[in-house]
């Protein structure tokens, strides 16, 4: 008896995949960094002492809601808004999780600490692209469904 559910190796190879959850994965990094940044940049000019685990964590909450409101916004040009807000609700959490909390680790481990310094930013924005990238292609071409 042959084994039908043993499923072809994935192709890693598609270079239109490849641009696709690249540009997907560079949408959800602007709406991601919009709220990430702000959140970060509020508590390094205002002085509020906070822990840096709570300033991340909050900087990674805002990053999540500006990265929806984003995507709700771009759908919402296509689709009507109440949709385009399920759909961007319904993105890929792995992706958008994973691409903050690279971005906050970078932070952490260059600056010690919750601090936007303008040698870090492009470090930061590179973790949190190249991090999630492999899993949105992935996401592509295995399961046919686009993450942001």
């Amino acid at each position: 008896m042959t084994d039908t559910s043993v499923q072809p190796a994935l192709d890693w190879t598609c270079k239109h995949t490849w641009k696709r959850a690249s540009v997907n994965t560079l949408w959800c990094l602007l709406g991601c960094s919009i709220g990430d940044f702000g959140t970060i940049l509020f508590f390094q000019l205002t002085g509020i002492a906070w822990p840096v685990l709570l300033i991340m964590t909050l900087a990674i909450i805002n990053g999540l809601l500006t990265s929806i409101a984003l995507e709700t916004f771009i759908l919402s040009r296509q689709m009507a808004f109440k949709l385009a807000f399920k759909t961007a609700i319904g993105m890929s959490m792995i992706s958008m999780i994973s691409m903050e909390v690279a971005m906050n680790v970078v932070d952490y481990l260059a600056t010690g600490g919750a601090i936007l310094v303008l040698w870090v930013i492009p470090l930061m924005l590179f973790a949190g692209f190249i991090t999630p990238l492999p899993y949105n292609y992935w996401r592509l071409k295995a399961l046919g469904r686009a993450c942001h």
